[in-house]
């Protein structure tokens, strides 16, 4: 934009109106400014206002024309057809951009050597131990759970820190700014914080050293009594109801509200948090936590619902419309001891209504542990034919409500895939190893001091062999839309182990491709890291492939793949699926026996069932 001086006739009628400049010939004016929509206005330093040519919608159906009153600026540059008013203490070094809406706050200012958030060293996972996830911008799930992750490696930790250094001081502004659209109303203070195009800010207490990036088509509101310091808050995500935050990352499509507090905590994409509290907690996309005496420590989470106090909430109920489900890919502590992991890579313990930590039984995947007595008793597999995990595989991708273009943290959504399905095969080897050593016919079985029934065993190994056999089958109708002469992979990437980095699903071998190469400078940026990320998760079905052919040509003894095997898979992949949808019907209709539900529910519930039947060719 071009400016130029004030006029002397101009000058004469901004003082006309009580204005007021230190300087008059430190202001400078864009070609449409017109001085008769300023009042009250005291100016200093270095001043750059834009044209007042259109009115600002304050409020529902009331238009006020745009313009400057009753305000204190200082080294202030204002865009095109902004409307501040009521400005009680002033507004210090900042960068306003066009059609924003400041109304009845006290102070906007940045300060000397101002970080805007960004480089602010937090340690998760253990709330004294040293920093080891820096906060910056372009923070993502996968390069939070990474760095934390490799931690310990110090080249590669310094390695980070350099490149995360390096793109925040090439972004570092001597000013902040409010980018176009924004509007804060009713707020006391906003010091040393950057917010970007279309967020929000009414009636907030103190936004100190923050990053907002919003956007117009995901923006972020602030609401009332909000503290927040020290953080960065991602696009669509609201801020609201007198939250304290301080040292904290808030992912894409967030809700954080009614009284929160977190303290050293990263929340990823779609979290929903409100009523309780967070220190040194890294959640996963989809964490939930509700209840005021909710405390999330020093953990990790994921596909998660936190309950009050020690019940973690409703995870045994299934199918009334308020179920969260059962968490998918679950909960560790800081010293890797998973408290709750129903659905994909261990278990969870009943005991008085308290969950209990077993990390003995991670081999064991979707098993329950219920204690009687002094004696645990293990279900293995028994949630692979619930209501509760139906739902919840087709539930989150629903529940994803960031925009398309908002979309910085990758999530997978496969319930079965290499990383749940290797421990799948893990736990049916367990269960078949223990029924060879005791015999077929025992009445129990012994497994780490848990106790397994007959029965219960047999059901383990029957229902590891169903999600088998359906991952086989799905990945293979897949495999054959695209390729219907099934050759065989044309990659080996992906035929080792297989871990999880907070929503992306990755061999470990392309994660120390990446720890290597960061390492030998081929990834020198953070655009290259995420860009790295992208494209691990664009080639996951090339990768799943591989893996799964060779699991494949194991499971039924193949030298090699032919259409006439993918024929009898197709076959057990059916089979294997209705013998599914059968047991979680029987589960449904169990809890509707039992008084939980009604039977207009059920009947939804079954219909869709009857469904399934869609999905098998």
């Amino acid at each position: 934009m071009e400016y130029r001086k004030l006029t002397y006739e101009e000058i004469d009628m901004l003082e006309n109106h009580h204005c007021w400049a230190e300087d008059w010939s430190r202001v400078q004016v864009s070609k449409g400014f017109k001085p008769n929509h300023m009042r009250n206005v005291m100016l200093y330093g270095d001043i750059r206002i834009g044209a007042f040519e259109k009115s600002t919608e304050v409020s529902k159906g009331f238009l006020k024309h745009s313009g400057i009153s009753n305000a204190t600026l200082r080294n202030v540059l204002i865009g095109d057809n902004c409307l501040i008013e009521n400005v009680g203490n002033f507004i210090n070094n900042y960068v306003i951009g066009d059609d924003c809406y400041i109304s009845n706050v006290s102070t906007i200012e940045t300060t000397e050597n101002a970080t805007f958030g960004e480089g602010n060293l937090i340690s998760v996972l253990n709330e004294v131990g040293d920093g080891n996830l820096i906060l910056f911008r372009h923070l993502n799930s996968q390069f939070a759970a990474f760095m934390v992750k490799h931690f310990h490696d110090k080249e590669l930790k310094d390695r980070i820190r350099q490149l995360i250094g390096k793109e925040i001081e090439a972004t570092r502004t001597d000013r902040g700014t409010l980018g176009t659209g924004v509007k804060i109303v009713n707020t006391k203070e906003v010091t040393n914080t950057n917010i970007c195009e279309g967020c929000e800010v009414d009636g907030a207490a103190r936004l100190s050293d923050c990053t907002i990036l919003s956007s117009p088509q995901a923006s972020v509101y602030i609401g009332t009594g909000v503290i927040c310091e020290n953080s960065i808050i991602s696009n669509g995500s609201s801020i609201v109801n007198s939250v304290k935050m301080q040292d904290c990352f808030v992912g894409e499509a967030c809700k954080i509200s009614n009284g929160f507090t977190a303290s050293a905590s990263v929340f990823f994409a779609n979290n929903h948090m409100s009523n309780g509290e967070a220190c040194a907690a890294f959640c996963g996309p989809f964490s939930a936590s509700h209840h005021k005496s909710s405390l999330l420590i020093g953990g990790m989470f994921s596909f998660y619902n936190a309950g009050s106090a020690t019940n973690f909430s409703n995870h045994a109920y299934k199918m009334g419309p308020m179920h969260w489900g059962m968490l998918e890919r679950g909960t560790k502590t800081a010293s890797g001891a998973y408290i709750l992991l129903p659905a994909t890579i261990g278990t969870f313990s009943v005991c008085f209504g308290k969950l209990m930590h077993h990390p003995d039984t991670r081999n064991l995947p979707f098993s329950y542990l219920i204690a009687y007595g002094d004696i645990m008793y293990l279900s293995p597999g028994r949630n692979i034919t619930t209501v509760g995990l139906y739902r919840d595989i087709r539930k989150w991708p629903k529940r994803d409500m960031r925009p398309k273009g908002s979309r910085k943290s990758i999530i997978n959504f496969d319930w079965l895939s290499p990383f749940s399905v290797s421990e799948i095969i893990k736990g049916k080897k367990i269960l078949e190893d223990l029924m060879a050593s005791s015999g077929e016919d025992a009445s129990s079985y012994n497994f780490h001091n848990y106790v397994i029934n007959g029965p219960s065993l047999h059901k383990g190994i029957k229902y590891y062999d169903i999600a088998l056999r359906i991952y086989m089958g799905a990945v293979l109708k897949r495999v054959l839309r695209r390729d219907p002469q099934l050759n065989a992979p044309t990659t080996s990437i992906g035929l080792g182990d297989w871990t999880d980095l907070s929503g992306l699903l990755l061999p470990l071998s392309e994660e120390q491709r990446l720890v290597d190469d960061i390492k030998n400078g081929t990834l020198d940026t953070v655009d290259a890291v995420t860009g790295r990320f992208e494209e691990i998760n664009e080639n996951y079905r090339q990768y799943q492939w591989a893996w799964t052919h060779r699991m494949i040509l194991d499971y039924y003894q193949l030298q090699e793949l032919t259409l006439d095997d993918a024929a009898r898979i197709k076959q057990d992949y059916i089979t294997a699926r209705r013998a599914w949808i059968a047991e979680i019907r029987k589960d449904a209709e169990k809890e509707f026996r039992m008084g939980d539900v009604e039977k207009e529910v059920l009947d939804n519930f079954i219909n869709d069932l009857y469904h399934e039947v869609d999905y098998e060719n």
